[in-house]
C-alpha cells in the first residue's frame, strides 16, 4: 500500500461492535474535508471482509469487540495484509493493552478520552506509515515504566488476547471458536495463562484483569 500524499483523502473503516459509536465517528471523520469513512465492521470476521472489499488506507479499531477482540482482528488482517495500517482505539489505557495492540502489529493507540483533534492527527500519521501514541496512553506508559512490571506483561499477544476474554467470561470453546482455533490450543494458552499470572481458576483471572484496568468491574 502506497503512503497517502497530504493533499488525497484518508479512506478510514471503522471495526466496533457498537452502531452508535460508529455513526459518532463517521460524522465527526466526515466533517473533515480530508478524511472519509470507507467501510464499517462490527466483529474481527466483518473486519477482514470489509477490509478486502474496500481496501481502506487507515483502520480504526477498537479494542473492545465482542469474541475475537481488537487485538485478534488486528493480528488478522495484518498476517493476511501486511501493508495495512491500523489504529487502535480504546477506552482503556493499561500499558498491557497497549504493547499487545502494538505486537499485533497496529501503528498507534488512541484513547477514547482525547480531544477529536488528537485522533484526527493520529489518523494523517498512521495513513503516512508513522506511529502515534496519544498524550493519555504516552503519560500511563512513562509512569508505567517507574513502576514493578505487571505480570500480565509476560503474556505473549495470543495469551493476552486469550485471557481478556477469560476474564469477560468467556469458556475456552467460546474462545476457540472465536479465534478460529482448536480446543486444544486455546486449552493450553489457558494453562500457560495460569502459570504465568499464579491463577488457579476463571475467579482469580478476572480479578487480575479488574485490578490491572483491562475490564472493567
Amino acid at each position: 500500500m502506497n503512503a497517502v500524499t497530504p493533499q488525497a483523502t484518508i479512506r478510514v473503516m471503522l471495526v466496533d461492535d457498537h452502531m452508535v459509536v460508529r455513526i459518532g465517528f463517521r460524522m465527526l471523520l466526515e466533517a473533515t474535508t480530508d478524511i472519509c469513512v470507507v467501510a464499517e465492521a462490527e466483529d474481527a470476521d466483518s473486519a477482514w471482509r470489509e477490509y478486502q472489499a474496500s481496501r481502506p488506507d487507515v483502520v480504526l479499531m477498537d479494542i473492545g469487540l465482542a469474541g475475537a477482540n481488537g487485538v485478534e482482528a488486528t493480528r488478522r488482517i495484518l498476517a493476511r495484509e501486511d501493508g495495512a495500517r491500523v489504529l487502535a482505539l480504546s477506552s482503556h489505557e493499561d500499558p498491557s493493552y497497549v504493547r499487545a495492540m502494538m505486537r499485533a502489529g497496529a501503528l498507534g493507540y488512541v484513547s477514547k478520552r482525547s480531544a477529536p483533534e488528537e485522533l484526527l492527527a493520529a489518523i494523517r500519521q498512521a495513513a503516512q506509515g508513522r506511529r502515534y501514541l496519544d498524550a493519555h496512553v504516552s503519560r500511563r506508559m512513562a509512569m508505567h515504566e517507574f513502576e514493578a512490571q505487571s505480570p500480565v506483561e509476560a503474556l505473549s499477544e495470543r495469551e493476552f488476547a486469550v485471557f481478556v476474554e477469560l476474564a469477560r467470561g468467556m469458556t475456552v470453546n467460546q474462545i476457540a471458536q472465536a479465534m478460529n482455533i482448536s480446543p486444544r490450543t486455546a486449552g493450553t494458552h489457558l494453562y500457560n495463562i495460569k502459570q504465568k499470572l499464579c491463577a488457579s481458576n476463571g475467579a482469580e483471572l478476572t480479578l487480575i484483569a479488574i485490578r490491572h484496568g483491562i475490564i472493567e468491574p
